[in-house]
């Protein structure tokens, strides 16, 4: 089985869950090949070759980020210090594609082609979450999105991940398979 993921950070918290989720799918398919890509990284073709693909993303403004909710998110990243690191990141997240921009260029596939849906957010109350938009357009797409939308919790807007979810990431990641 070869699986995909692609996934946009901002402060580093939404890539380590993707890691998370791919040593889960590891874990339950030794065999499995599995592509854990930026999604200024991921193009068709590595998309078209998956039979599971898993897109995430961290949650801006109650759903997927945008252009301008990415260079706001940079832009306050980038005040705090300490945080050098993390506000790198930022900006060249700010500058890439974007999750929004990458589902345009993203081929109609086959039925039968697996995909899940998953996103990083705050817990607090009607602070939305990104992975039921990106289940959706999965699902415009033709893809069969095989689980339900998940979101794992950061701390604060810019993290660290609540403990416990980097496992509960990767036994979600086995549970894919």
């Amino acid at each position: 089985m070869h699986t995909v993921i692609v996934y946009e950070s901002m402060y580093g918290n939404t890539r380590e869950i993707a890691e998370a989720i791919a040593e889960g799918v590891r874990r339950a398919d030794p065999g499995a090949a599995v592509d854990c890509l930026a999604v200024a990284e991921a193009d068709a073709e590595q998309t078209r070759s998956a039979d599971l693909l898993v897109v995430g993303g961290p949650t801006h403004m109650h759903g997927m980020s945008s252009g301008l909710s990415r260079r706001m998110a940079a832009a306050a990243e980038g005040r705090q210090e300490g945080r050098e690191t993390a506000a790198a990141e930022a900006r060249e997240t700010a500058a890439g594609p974007g999750l929004r921009s990458w589902f345009h260029d993203l081929p109609t596939t086959e039925p039968g082609t697996h995909a899940a849906a998953f996103d990083t957010r705050v817990d607090m109350a009607r602070s939305g979450g990104a992975a039921e938009g990106i289940a959706h357009r999965l699902a415009h797409r033709h893809f069969d999105v095989v689980a339900e939308p998940e979101g794992f919790i950061v701390e604060d807007n810019d993290g660290p991940l609540r403990a416990g979810e980097l496992d509960r990431a990767r036994a979600w990641g086995a549970g894919l398979v």
